[in-house]
């Protein structure tokens, strides 16, 4: 199907941030509200881009996640304000868990300055950024290892988590669905991360604004579960108000 100029720009707005409102898009392309609902809906029929209410997203799977190594190009900006806010916020000398995902590596990356922290993880690439720091205390969740992610699962993952109780667990989630559930690929990648949410005092959701809306099959949470989420753009509606009725501190992390 031939797209004009317009619509390409769309498609490369959508593409880059993983899912935008009707309203981001209609400023971004300076065009009106009703330009750009016809726009989305063309893509939506042609299968190129997935409508959701208020927006549109790239087309994804609930069933599988994207490639490790595009998740870490992808939205590489947002993650990085993410994280430097998350870390600007953990203190020194307290202990964490961190999981599985590219979102949680930034934050790693962003807590080397940090003294005195003692990090249990289930993500062998968290505990390798971590271990460059000779004053922290880094302990690794036994399981299965996962190649495309380095990721540790399975119950072996959950019973070791299972001996603690840390001050804050920092996780990352695939996606944010309307009716407030945290949703991701794996199960029992999902058995681990709620075993991490009921074993810390505090749970700090780090998710970038393309988490929003983003179906995934498999329940991990749900935001009245979480304390504070830190993200990098204002979440589109019904968020706002789930959040408040969660009583979930909103982070913007815009710098």
């Amino acid at each position: 199907m031939n797209f004009n100029p317009r619509q390409l720009k769309l498609i490369d707005v959508v593409r880059e941030r993983g899912s935008v409102t009707v309203e981001q898009l209609a400023e971004e392309l300076s065009v009106t509200l009703q330009t750009v609902r016809r726009d989305v809906q063309r893509l939506a029929e042609s299968g190129t881009l997935t409508r959701f209410h208020g927006g549109v997203r790239v087309p994804s799977s609930t069933t599988e996640n994207i490639a490790h190594l595009q998740r870490q190009s992808l939205h590489a900006e947002g993650k990085a304000r993410i994280a430097k806010a998350v870390a600007a916020e953990v203190p020194d000398g307290c202990s964490l868990i961190l999981n599985i995902g590219t979102t949680t590596e930034a934050i790693a990356e962003a807590l080397l300055r940090h003294s005195g922290l003692r990090v249990i993880t289930n993500n062998l690439n968290v505990a390798a950024i971590l271990c460059q720091n000779p004053g922290f205390e880094v302990i690794v969740a036994g399981g299965v290892v996962r190649a495309r992610d380095r990721g540790i699962v399975g119950e072996a993952a959950v019973d070791f988590i299972r001996q603690f109780k840390v001050d804050i667990a920092l996780i990352g989630i695939s996606g944010i669905e309307s009716d407030g559930s945290l949703r991701d690929y794996d199960y029992r990648e999902v058995k681990v991360a709620q075993t991490i949410i009921e074993h810390a005092r505090e749970v700090w959701l780090a998710a970038d604004s393309s988490k929003f809306n983003r179906p995934a099959m498999v329940e991990a949470a749900t935001l009245a579960q979480i304390d504070r989420l830190f993200t990098d753009a204002p979440p589109p509606a019904p968020f706002p108000q789930l959040l408040e009725e969660a009583g979930v501190r909103l982070d913007i992390c815009k710098h």
